[in-house]
């Protein structure tokens, strides 16, 4: 599975995702570079080992060097890709995001001060979109997302469990019945052995990756999250007061069980929430929407939302409709009163199915527990 956009299968290549690593690869008497990917490496210090090695077919993003060793490099063969400058985040970042370097110090500053909202301004001033260095560079930034996504996924802290998604509307409001559900809903699957995957913004999605990141402490504490939460029930008319209430709780809770939240800057005006341990946040929503259904093997659980959930259902009901068998996943949708008459995309996802490999892999339930029964099926 590529999450990082590529169009075409990569060839042989070994990421060098570490000075050590490089250094050990050194000493271990590599004498060619061919094949070389490194990211984000401070190789000052190293020029001695760099101009000793053969560098042709080697590619650097966005890697510092001795002055001089970049020119020989790239004489004898070696793709540099440069640092970008005036660019409010790193194209060539080697890891997905914190809640915490989004957020920085959210107790001290306000939220128009932190990366998240730093880079959201970046995006929409006015001539960004068609510029060709910020394409460039939300391009590159979301490739290297995409290699991080693989990396935590194969063999990072979210490897081992199957992915569950957990799909609903960003409007649900802590301190609400629906708000309760979407966490009851994380809190189980998680305890299930799935890993919980949210678009990761607020309403049902933090619901979700707060239940998951509360599922291993005692019930009491995810009722007493789900308390202090409704002080401040939504991100409007503050972010700030929004995602300060959230940093407290995770505060006095640091080690909650990990989880995964795939946000957007196109939706940008939807913070991410501060309970996903690891945010795969990128620029193209349309490349972001496709890998979190990509996936999410385990199946999708659509909680009641509107226009970006329903685009969501039909997106996934795409790709099970026209996949191999073996490809089709759940689809889980909860709430008969809301997907049969506010929103009626049952009726029509059932007339899709009909005859098909999926039609036995869709759902309409009542309850948050009748989803998991579904899925563990």
């Amino acid at each position: 599975m590529n999450r990082s956009g590529a169009l075409n299968p990569s060839p042989r290549t070994l990421d060098v995702e570490s000075v050590n690593q490089f250094q050990q690869l050194v000493s271990e008497g590599a004498g060619s570079m061919n094949g070389w990917h490194a990211q984000s490496l401070d190789l000052r210090g190293h020029s001695r080992e760099l101009k000793g090695l053969n560098p042709q077919g080697a590619i650097f993003l966005g890697c510092t060097f001795d002055d001089g060793v970049e020119e020989s490099l790239r004489r004898r063969g070696a793709l540099i890709f440069p640092k970008l400058h005036n660019v409010p985040f790193n194209p060539y970042r080697s890891g997905v995001y914190s809640a915490r370097e989004l957020y920085g110090n959210i107790t001290s500053t306000e939220y128009e001060s932190t990366l998240d909202a730093r880079v959201y301004q970046w995006s929409i001033l006015p001539g960004r979109r068609g510029s060709l260095d910020a394409t460039l560079a939300a391009a590159l930034h979301d490739h290297a997302i995409g290699d991080a996504l693989d990396e935590l996924l194969d063999h990072g802290a979210l490897s081992g469990n199957k992915l569950v998604g957990v799909m609903g509307g960003h409007a649900s409001q802590r301190g609400t019945q629906e708000y309760a559900d979407a966490a009851q809903l994380g809190r189980l699957l998680t305890r299930a052995g799935f890993t919980v995957a949210t678009g990761g913004g607020p309403g049902a999605m933090e619901a979700a990756n707060l239940g998951a990141y509360f599922s291993g402490l005692p019930d009491a504490v995810t009722t007493s999250a789900l308390e202090a939460l409704a002080a401040v029930p939504g991100f409007r008319p503050s972010v700030t007061a929004w995602a300060r209430q959230a940093a407290a709780i995770v505060e006095r809770h640091p080690d909650g069980t990990p989880t995964l939240g795939i946000p957007t800057w196109f939706y940008g005006h939807e913070p991410p929430n501060l309970f996903a341990t690891h945010i795969a946040k990128y620029f193209a929503n349309a490349v972001r929407e496709a890998i979190l259904l990509e996936l999410c093997t385990g199946g999708i659980v659509f909680l009641p939302g509107a226009a970006g959930t329903v685009q969501e259902i039909f997106q996934d009901a795409c790709e099970n409709y026209y996949g191999a068998p073996e490809t089709v996943t759940p689809m889980v949708l909860v709430g008969r009163e809301h997907w049969e008459r506010t929103f009626p995309a049952w009726p029509m996802l059932q007339s899709l199915a009909a005859g098909k490999p999926m039609e036995d892999k869709i759902f309409l339930v009542d309850t948050v527990e009748d989803a998991l029964a579904v899925v563990t099926g």
